[in-house]
């Protein structure tokens, strides 16, 4: 699995390990596994997925600007991480997985669904996702290898740190509070999720059988 230092990725890690499974951990940040970048093609033809059944495709950065401020080396770099590091992470398991089916779990976002001010790279980095998934299910289906997405809205990860609005806030009221401001104006539910919730959801998508080209949108009702 890609990401798995930190958020969504180490909890999901953390539930599969709990119960026996045996993982090959993927970040740029040192993990329990493999420090690698995913946007590297050359890495992902070193990598020894010999065996790989399950696969969680994780890894991806934030950033927060307007069309008309956003510079193109940011656009690149949430682009290249997001949606080509996505790309060769979900090659790579697929062609391990041929011949023998799997199950595969990419992390989107309801960003990739809905139009949001100041969202633009990475927005459209994870509705180029969701399609990518789409167009997966479609070709693995014949190889028994079934793709899914999950969509989460605000998830309580370190990711929030590159969104100059909520690190501003985090440092005046703390980041608990800075959290809960934000989910009680974003979501109708009030609150943003656990890593560990979005984890049990992801161990859902992997195990279900008959579940393949779906968006699993987990937002507290964001989308509303």
């Amino acid at each position: 699995m890609t990401g798995a230092a930190s958020g969504i990725g180490l909890a999901v890690a953390e539930r599969l390990a709990s119960q026996g499974a045996r993982l090959i951990r993927v970040d740029l940040s040192p993990c329990q596994g493999i420090q690698g970048d995913v946007c590297d093609e050359g890495f992902w033809e070193n990598l020894d997925l010999q065996g790989l059944d399950l696969a969680v495709i994780n890894a991806g950065v934030a950033g927060a600007a307007t069309i008309q401020t956003l510079e193109w080396s940011e656009w690149r770099r949430i682009l290249s991480v997001n949606l080509d590091g996505a790309f060769l992470s979900l090659r790579a398991a697929m062609r391990a997985m041929k011949g023998r089916g799997g199950s595969i779990v990419c992390t989107a976002s309801a960003a990739g669904l809905k139009a949001e001010v100041g969202v633009s790279a990475y927005g459209c980095s994870k509705a180029a996702l969701i399609h990518l998934v789409k167009v997966a299910a479609k070709e693995g289906a014949p190889q028994s290898i079934r793709v899914n997405a999950i969509a989460p809205a605000g998830v309580k990860t370190p990711v929030w740190e590159a969104v100059p609005m909520f690190a501003e806030r985090a440092r005046e009221v703390g980041r608990d509070q800075a959290f809960q401001e934000m989910a009680s104006l974003a979501t109708p539910l009030g609150r943003y999720a656990e890593p560990e919730e979005i984890a049990e959801q992801i161990e859902f998508l992997l195990s279900t059988e008959l579940i393949t080209g779906t968006v699993l949108v987990s937002d507290g009702g964001y989308l509303l």
